[in-house]
C-alpha cells in the first residue's frame, strides 16, 4: 500500500490528458472567443469581453434567421424524440417473443448505422424525387396542379434523422430487455393486471431512467445530424446546416457564437436528462425503503 505509482501510470496519465486537450480543446477555445468584444476577431488575444455576437447572432446580423432555424431544428428534434422512445420502446417489447422474420427485421433496421450518412441522405431525397414525379403525372388534379415538392423537414427530414436514432433507440432496448426479471411480469400477472396494466405499472416504471436516455439521445442525434440532413431537408434548413454555410461566409466571432449557442442546447438536454434519471432513482431507492421498512 506505501508503494509509490510506476512510470507508467505517469506516462498513461499524461497520455491520457493530452487526448482530452487534443478532444475538448477546440471546443474550449470556440467557447472563449465567442465572447469576444465588438471589436474582437477570430483568434486570441482576445479584444474585450462581451456578448455582442450573440446579441448580433439572434437579431439575425443579415445573414441567417437564427430564430427561424433554432425552432425548426428544436421542433424535429422534440419529433424525433418521441417517435424514437415509442417505436424503440415497442419494438423492445415486440423482440422479447421470436416470430418469423426477426432476425432480417433487426438487421435491415439497425443497417443504416454502417450506410455512409451522405448515401442515405442521398438515397432519401431520391425516394422523394420520384415520389414527386408519380404524384406530379399520375395524383388527383388537386395534388398534381399545386405540388412542388414532398420533401420538407417533417417528411423526407424527419425520415432521415429517424435512419439515425432508431438503430441507437433499439439497440438500447435490446440490451434493457435483455437483463429484465420477467418475473415481476409474472408476478402482476398472477395478481389479475391486463398486459396495459402489467406495461403502464410495472415493465414502465422500472425501465423509465433508460427510457429517458433513449429519448434525450436521440433528440441530441438529431440536434446536431448534418450529413444525413444535407440532401433531404428540402427548402429550409437545420440550425447545424445553417452553422455549416456560414463557416465559408462569415468571418467574424459570429459563427463562434452560433456553435457555443447549438452546443448549450445539447449540454442543456444531457443535463436535463441526468437531472431526470437521478430524481428518478432517487424516487424508486425511497419507495423502495419505505416499502421495506413497511
Amino acid at each position: 500500500m506505501g508503494e509509490g505509482r510506476s512510470p507508467a501510470f505517469y506516462w498513461l496519465a499524461g497520455f491520457f490528458g493530452l487526448f482530452v486537450l487534443f478532444l475538448y480543446g477546440p471546443m474550449i477555445v470556440i467557447f472563449i472567443l465567442s465572447f469576444q468584444g465588438p471589436t474582437g476577431g477570430l483568434t486570441f488575444p482576445m479584444n474585450g469581453v462581451s456578448l455582442h455576437w450573440f446579441e448580433r447572432l439572434w437579431n439575425g446580423g443579415g445573414i441567417v434567421n437564427i430564430h427561424d432555424a433554432f425552432v425548426r431544428s428544436l421542433e424535429l428534434g422534440l419529433v424525433v424524440m418521441v417517435l424514437t422512445v415509442v417505436l424503440s420502446l415497442s419494438a423492445g417489447l415486440a423482440f422479447r417473443k421470436k416470430f418469423g422474420g426477426s432476425q432480417l427485421l433487426f438487421f435491415v433496421a439497425v443497417a443504416s448505422l454502417i450506410v455512409p450518412s451522405i448515401v442515405t441522405s442521398l438515397g432519401i431525397a431520391l425516394e422523394f424525387r420520384l415520389l414527386d414525379d408519380f404524384l406530379k403525372k399520375h395524383g388527383p388534379p388537386w395534388i398534381a396542379d399545386n405540388l412542388t415538392t414532398t420533401m420538407g423537414t417533417f417528411t423526407s427530414g424527419l425520415g432521415a434523422h429517424l435512419t439515425w436514432t432508431l438503430p441507437f433507440g433499439l439497440l438500447v432496448m435490446f440490451a434493457i430487455f435483455n437483463r429484465f426479471d420477467n418475473r415481476y411480469e409474472e408476478a402482476a400477472r398472477d395478481q389479475g393486471a391486463t398486459p396495459g396494466q402489467t406495461l403502464r405499472y410495472v415493465i414502465l416504471p422500472i425501465i423509465l431512467t433508460s427510457v429517458i436516455g433513449v429519448g434525450f439521445f436521440g433528440f441530441t442525434l438529431s440536434w446536431d445530424e448534418i450529413a444525413r440532413s444535407s440532401q433531404a431537408m428540402g427548402e429550409h434548413n437545420t440550425l447545424p446546416m445553417e452553422l455549416q454555410a456560414l463557416t465559408t461566409t462569415v468571418t467574424t466571432p459570429e459563427i463562434y457564437a452560433l456553435g457555443t449557442a447549438t452546443t448549450g442546447v445539447s449540454f442543456a438536454v444531457i443535463a436535463l436528462a441526468l437531472l431526470g434519471i437521478t430524481t428518478i432513482r432517487a424516487r424508486q431507492a425511497r419507495h423502495g425503503s419505505d416499502a421495506g421498512q413497511a
